[in-house]
């Protein structure tokens, strides 16, 4: 996830989270039904929690299988300039799957669903729309076959991140290929096409995800990546081990930015607590 202040796009808003504030100018729909299976796809870990996070838990809970898609190795992901590269890749990822297991909730936790996070590995910063990674990304939705697909949306007016700008056209470009029999014919894998595509970080959000009672899951999902503690979330993570957890008064202010976002995005739809995106459908 970037850095409060390091992208116009996505600097802290009035949460003091790095997601904007935002620009509603559509009718609001409200709460797709719950999903057979959804897959979200993020530019780097934790990206998918601090779009659509309290949307997933919500959804898992109620019985929705879910995939995450991680484009990068998160090897940038840290404001310590004698941190080892590799060493963080691996931290990364071992933080995705615990958010994950996190949000897809307790009884799941521990399950052997190795499917459950899926890593590209491309590297962090480096991120393109490119015919292989496209091809990549049309295997793995052609693969899961999800009934509702999630990313960023790449028309977020300002955005200075490379990443997050390419891993939403990567995500709306591999969907049109999924859903075309011509595309990628060699990968040999029935075409699909999703009923519903949700857009997180929406420059103009038209559609909003009730999150009252999975901003709990949201919050802790988030905390999972502690590698990110410091320069995303405001915790102090100096000195700190793997063991550690953050200090209530630290547990307390993240979870009130999570909280202030969260009424932010619901409050557009009426709702108390909420995600935003912008839907398509017809797909």
């Amino acid at each position: 996830m970037t850095p409060p202040g390091d992208d116009a796009g996505t600097r802290a808003g009035r949460s003091g989270l790095p997601v904007g504030d935002l620009l509603a100018t559509e009718a609001m729909t409200i709460d797709l039904p719950v999903p057979a299976s959804a897959l979200a796809v993020g530019a780097h870990p934790d990206d998918i929690e601090f779009g659509c996070g309290a949307t997933l838990a919500k959804w898992a809970a109620a019985g929705c299988r879910l995939y995450h898609l991680i484009l990068t190795d998160g090897s940038k992901g840290s404001w310590d300039p004698h941190a080892d590269p590799a060493r963080l890749v691996a931290e990364r990822m071992d933080e995705a799957r615990a958010s994950a297991s996190v949000i897809d909730g307790a009884s799941d936790r521990g399950s052997q669903r190795d499917d459950r996070v899926i890593f590209l590995q491309r590297v962090d910063g480096a991120l393109e729309d490119g015919v292989t990674e496209r091809r990549d990304v049309t295997r793995i939705i052609r693969t899961v076959r999800p009934a509702v697909l999630l990313g960023h949306d790449p028309w977020r007016r300002y955005r200075l991140h490379p990443d997050h700008r390419a891993a939403g056209f990567l995500t709306l470009d591999a969907l049109v290929a999924a859903r075309d029999p011509h595309y990628f014919s060699e990968l040999e894998l029935p075409p699909h096409r999703p009923d519903a595509l949700l857009l997180f970080e929406a420059d103009q959000p038209n559609h909003v995800e009730d999150a009252t009672r999975s901003e709990s899951a949201k919050v802790e999902a988030l905390l999972c990546h502690k590698s990110q503690w410091e320069s995303t979330m405001g915790i102090d993570g100096a000195g700190r081990t793997e063991a550690a957890e953050p200090s209530d008064s630290d547990r307390a202010r993240f979870a009130s930015k999570v909280h202030r976002q969260l009424a932010d995005h619901g409050s557009l739809a009426g709702r108390q607590l909420g995600e935003a995106f912008h839907l398509m459908t017809g797909l």
